[in-house]
């Protein structure tokens, strides 16, 4: 079994992103699957027991090794300037905001520069681009999911509640302009 947590360890550090039990039994020939299971949950509270800033992550069926939060802020500053900007993450918001995102309109939001903001988060995998028309049809890839560490379904809650706010703030704009007239 030791040997099986070694392998299953080794899997998911390089990999850095959420599998699946059949992914990791592939991967580590490690078969049936109800033994990958359980090498991932006693993998999991050897993490836990030895207090360590890492942790097993369960998603429904998928398993990753993490970061764990409260020491992501010493990590997540160290990848921001190592690979993305500023200007290069506002785009990659944009896309994950409209999801999926017309390129056109992108361009319209962020000016000229993100077509290269576009080519580095395709070259870097974070995004698709398909042909729409006479434009691109940008769509958000697992490993944006897995980097950011935030599952679909939660991406598209927190962009209603996004949406939401925006929509209190226009209308309280809209209120004090009309107090305003009056």
């Amino acid at each position: 079994m030791e040997n099986q947590q070694k392998k299953v360890e080794a899997i998911l550090f390089t990999t850095g992103r959420f599998l699946t039990l059949d992914e990791i039994s592939q991967h580590c020939d490690i078969i049936p699957i109800e033994k990958v299971k359980g090498v991932l949950e006693a993998l999991a509270k050897e993490y836990e027991s030895k207090d360590s800033a890492l942790e097993i992550v369960n998603e429904g069926d998928k398993w990753k090794l993490n970061i764990k939060k409260e020491h992501l802020h010493l990590t997540q500053k160290l990848l921001e300037n190592a690979e993305m900007n500023v200007p290069i993450q506002e785009t990659l918001a944009i896309v994950a905001y409209k999801q999926p995102s017309v390129q056109s309109d992108v361009v319209k939001m962020r000016g000229n520069k993100s077509y290269d903001h576009i080519g580095f988060l395709l070259e870097a995998g974070f995004i698709t681009s398909e042909k729409f028309g006479r434009t691109k049809l940008l769509k958000l890839t697992d490993k944006f999911y897995d980097y950011f560490d935030v599952v679909h379904e939660q991406l598209s809650e927190k962009m209603k509640v996004v949406e939401e706010k925006v929509e209190e703030v226009s209308e309280i704009k809209e209120v004090s302009e009309e107090e305003k007239k009056a």
